[in-house]
């Protein structure tokens, strides 16, 4: 769009309703993004009643003035649920200050009460500028002026409750802290042998609930849109002690806090705690996590995400016209995409209904395709068919390959028991493909992967090296001395390789026409036929935990830094933790770097820090230029900032690759790996071997046949030919470059 689509234009920002992580982010970048369209922008303080009261309630807004609250908590504008605004004089009064500064454009964040709000006061505009006029509060010229209310809304809400949209802002972030707890309560828990029901929010949805189960590989969970059926307290109890027998020293239930039977009648943590004690003798303790979901710094999604959502929402409301409707903007699909506000509203708000009238397949339905397939992995996991394997079973191979990316294990997990309880003998194969080739190979139980969800690396091990020639006859004899019927490939793009070599020889070696599923697990998320491997998230919440370490060891003096990430040739994590973190410059592979380039940051480098700037970031993926190296780069910085600031370079390095994989890789990995099992079933039923490889495409698992893997990819550079994040690199700018 041209870059005066904002001239002479005022728009105001509001948060509304319960906080959420990354408000901050969304409001930062409308800020940014307006005042770089050439728009005037109005933060109204605490939500609509800061419209109603006016005055310091709407205050103009500078570029700086967000200069420094990506990575904060809850909103610095503040947020409050407006009775007064219900009332039909409230929003007359807020009508009138608008006007009164010259306001007819809003971006509200906020949940389904506060966007119905919105749209409501944009309908009534018209009316209710007739009425002020009537009444001599203004004047015909000023309401002729601003003639239309146009509007863009953004969903905030910790419990991802509406209908229609993938996530919420906040969701992401209030999962990490429910996990976060979870992992701390498991190790207390399993000290002393314990255990504990967990309360989190989640009235009416129960996202958060079933979510962090799966994710924290809990025994049991309680949501309101799947209430249990009659009997439910035994079946609990029985699959607690068959926990207990396999040699778990901790059970855990998370409970929603609007779970209840399928009377209607309230579940609560404390009726689970008893009963636990009462029936298992167990000693138990109740967590209720409260606003602790609501609080601390957003996750590296709810940055990007919001930054992404709010650049949009400012794109929307300046090129909007008097009698366009105005979107509400969701995340469905890995992409911004606006979303049918007031029926998603009515959908929502149709879920307590269904629930309370005992329709639980049409709430669950509401809540999507994604939620209900998670909701029947949880049962597969806390319920089994069966927890051992029976003779004759097909036997499955795991194999790990290519770098480390956290969630390994987490994936091996699913597959171990997924697949025991699908009825399969699962098998470990150690150290990847070279312990294939040696026979390294094991057959795995049910407890052997007892308390791998949270864990980083990878428990089985694994190799960079792809077969040669002279080991496929080895790796051939292997799979025929243990019986192995097919093969599960969790790994990077030299996992890939690989498993499309020995698809290749199928010819030669008739022990590899067998199916193969590979599963994209790399932190460089370069890998064809899914948008996001397993293991990026959690590398790119690494690398926002630092960025922001580093700003802070960095907030007393006048500094720049330049941030090395990993990624080899694919630039997702250089850009993507640049956005997250807040980067002015982000240098990649794909679009490489020059010196007429880097002249032209540093003179605005220098301008920047005249003008008063404390702080610089720049964003380098490790192979974005052979000559231009941060080190270089930094040099030439320093070089030509004179005394203005110092510089200092940071490489992440193979922090990137280690911690606990966060909540989205873990979902992630249970779910693909889901899908690889069903794929292998149905080529062992139907007595065929097809190979795939498995992702996630549009919020969507998809398979593609092996036979198409490599024209999907950049074979020279590592990564796929479409890479759908480079559209960002706008985002960044908007963002990043002040206008002059």
């Amino acid at each position: 769009m041209p870059q005066t689509i904002g001239t002479g234009k005022k728009i105001g920002i509001l948060t509304s309703g319960g906080d959420a992580q990354g408000m901050n982010a969304a409001v930062r970048a409308v800020v940014r993004t307006a005042l770089s369209l050439g728009a005037d922008v109005y933060a109204i303080y605490e939500g609509y009643q800061g419209m109603i009261d006016g005055g310091r309630g709407i205050r103009r807004f500078g570029w700086d003035d967000v200069g420094a609250i990506l990575h904060q908590g809850g909103t610095v504008i503040g947020t409050f649920r407006s009775a007064e605004f219900r009332e039909r004089d409230g929003r007359r009064k807020a009508a009138r200050n608008l006007v009164e500064a010259g306001i007819d454009r809003l971006v509200v964040i906020g949940g389904d009460g506060s966007l119905s709000g919105l749209n409501a006061f944009r309908g009534e505009w018209p009316e209710l500028l007739t009425e002020l006029v009537a009444d001599r509060r203004l004047t015909q010229e000023q309401a002729d002026a601003h003639p239309a209310l146009m509007i863009a809304g953004l969903v905030g809400s910790i419990d991802n409750d509406l209908v229609g949209t993938d996530m919420t802002i906040g969701a992401d972030s209030a999962l990490h802290r429910i996990v976060d707890a979870i992992d701390a309560l498991a190790s207390t828990a399993a000290s002393h042998q314990r255990s504990f029901v967990v309360e989190v929010m989640g009235r009416h949805c129960g996202y958060l609930a079933l979510m962090a189960a799966v994710a924290g590989g809990c025994d049991y969970v309680l949501i309101p849109e799947n209430p249990p059926a009659p009997g439910w307290e035994d079946k609990m109890c029985v699959e607690l002690q068959r926990g207990r027998k396999a040699g778990r020293r901790d059970s855990i239930v998370l409970v929603a806090e609007g779970a209840t039977d399928r009377a209607g009648n309230p579940i609560t943590a404390d009726q689970v705690k008893r009963i636990i004690e009462e029936r298992l003798k167990e000693d138990t303790r109740v967590t209720i996590l409260g606003h602790v979901q609501r609080g601390g710094s957003p996750s590296a999604f709810d940055r990007w995400c919001s930054t992404w959502l709010g650049y949009q929402a400012a794109h929307e409301v300046l090129s909007a016209s008097a009698d366009t409707e105005g979107p509400v903007l969701g995340f469905r699909g890995n992409r911004v995409a606006p979303v049918p506000l007031m029926e998603a509203v009515r959908q929502t708000r149709q879920v307590p209904e269904l629930i309370a009238a005992g329709d639980f397949e049409g709430a669950m339905a509401l809540r999507g395709r994604s939620f209900a397939a998670m909701q029947r992995i949880f049962a597969e996991l806390a319920e089994p068919s069966r927890v051992e394997v029976g003779s004759g079973a097909k036997r499955i191979g795991i194999v790990h390959a290519g770098g480390l990316a956290p969630g390994m294990n987490t994936a091996a997990r699913a597959a171990v028991r997924l697949g025991i309880s699908r009825g399969h003998t699962m098998l470990g194969i150690r150290n990847g493909f070279v312990g294939l080739r040696d026979g390294q190979i094991e057959e795995m139980t049910w407890s052997d992967v007892e308390g791998w969800t949270a864990n980083g690396g990878a428990e089985l091990g694994l190799r960079r090296t792809i077969p040669s020639v002279e080991h496929l006859y080895s790796i051939s004899r292997q799979l025929e001395v243990h019986n192995v019927d097919a093969l599960l490939v969790i790994g990077g793009w030299n996992a890939y390789q690989s498993a499309h070599l020995l698809y290749t020889e199928r010819e030669r070696y008739p022990k590899f026409r067998l199916p193969m599923i590979c599963i994209p697990a790399s932190i460089d998320n370069n890998l064809p036929g899914s948008e996001l491997a397993i293991g990026a998230d959690t590398a790119l919440n690494v690398i926002v935990e630092a960025v922001d370490r580093i700003k802070l060891s960095a907030s007393a003096t006048k500094r720049s830094y330049v941030i090395e990430t990993m990624g080899r040739y694919c630039g997702y994590l250089a850009l993507m933790g640049g956005l997250a973190g807040g980067a002015e410059r982000v240098y990649l592979h794909e679009t490489g770097i020059t010196l007429e380039q880097l002249g032209t940051d540093v003179a605005w480098l220098r301008d920047s820090f005249t003008k008063g700037r404390r702080f610089y970031l720049a964003m380098r993926n490790e192979n974005a230029s052979v000559g231009y190296t941060t080190d270089v780069i930094s040099r030439i910085l320093e070089e030509e900032g004179g005394s203005l600031y110092d510089v200092r370079t940071a490489v992440l390095g193979h922090l990137q690759q280690g911690g606990s994989p966060t909540p989205f890789d873990r979902l992630l990995a249970t779910r693909l790996v889901s899908r690889g099992l069903d794929l292998i079933s149905a080529e062992l039923t139907g007595g065929t071997a097809e190979s795939y490889y498995v992702g996630l495409v549009e919020s969507k698992v998809s398979a593609s046949p092996m036979s198409q893997m490599l024209t999907e990819m950049d074979r020279e550079f590592r990564r796929p030919k479409n890479q759908w994040w480079m559209e960002l690199r706008e985002v960044v700018s908007a963002v990043s470059d002040a206008p002059r």
